[in-house]
């Protein structure tokens, strides 16, 4: 092997084969501006990490290339062992299962609930002519149930609540088995009964040895699920802390991140924050 060839050999970037996210000094600019970044961001394959931040700090833009939707403007970035732009992005999508508003307006009014979470173990959005086997009917009507929306089966798209489409979305989300679970905001616009169902089944999930990873947005600490145990905490796209979860989610980081006093509780394996009376802070940022 020539000199050149050995050089080279060893200025390309690695990752460790027990990282489902490595982000190296990974930065993403959009018009001039830095939306995320400079961040290393490691995740393994028993972690579930919670992503947390006020609007603006950056979190959906992490998650899109957390999920191979976009690719950074520098650094290197490896998900599932594979570094972005050096793979077919598609091959990447099929082994993740994501949750978002971008998927939820794709979905056709017309689809039904049983229709759209059998389908997403064929990576499709709408079914069509495809025939399905009778143990991937099993599984849906499965996750279907954990989630709560066994009764949504037969419903339309287009029938359904906020809260109906997130529980939804989520069953099509673990339909697939996927290697790395990505959650934007699962709990947005339930009701509070609706939402400790799916806080609870995402505990259990989280908790499972056999669950993927996870990767979850939120922007209220009350929905971090128990079982949870690395944080991210954002702030005009640069990280204002991460790591274990009781290490970052502590009322000094949230307060920094969120620029006024907050107070930060644990309680029976769940976290709860609001503004502290006492003290004077920053107005929050819209």
């Amino acid at each position: 092997m020539s000199t050149e060839t050995t050089q080279t050999a060893q200025t390309q970037p690695t990752t460790d084969e027990d990282l489902l996210i490595d982000f190296q000094n990974v930065s993403f600019v959009r018009g001039g501006k830095t939306l995320v970044g400079p961040v290393d961001w490691q995740v393994e394959l028993d972690e579930r990490w919670v992503v947390v931040g006020p609007n603006g700090a950056g979190k959906t833009t992490l998650i899109r290339m957390a999920s191979a939707q976009e690719f950074p403007s520098s650094g290197v970035a490896f998900v599932l062992g594979e570094q972005l732009g050096k793979t077919d992005m598609r091959d990447l999508r099929a082994a993740i299962g994501i949750t978002s508003s971008a998927i939820a307006q794709r979905v056709p009014d017309d689809e039904k609930v049983g229709d759209l979470v059998v389908s997403a173990g064929y990576a499709i959005m709408g079914r069509w002519r495809e025939e399905y086997e009778g143990m991937d009917y099993e599984q849906a009507l499965e996750v279907l149930e954990q989630v709560g929306a066994m009764h949504l089966i037969d419903r339309t798209w287009g029938t359904l609540s906020d809260g109906e489409r997130k529980r939804v979305l989520v069953a099509r989300a673990v339909m697939t088995n996927p290697e790395l679970l990505i959650l934007d905001e699962p709990a947005a616009g339930m009701d509070l009964g609706g939402r400790e169902d799916l806080i609870g089944y995402l505990g259990d999930l989280a908790l499972d040895p056999d669950a993927p990873a996870i990767v979850m947005i939120t922007h209220h600490l009350e929905e971090i699920p128990f079982g949870f145990t690395h944080a991210m905490l954002l702030d005009e796209g640069s990280v204002v802390a991460q790591g274990l979860i009781e290490d970052v989610l502590t009322s000094e980081n949230v307060s920094k991140a969120y620029h006024q006093p907050i107070e930060v509780t644990y309680d029976d394996g769940r976290y709860f924050a609001r503004r502290a009376r006492k003290g004077r802070g920053g107005a929050h940022r819209a």
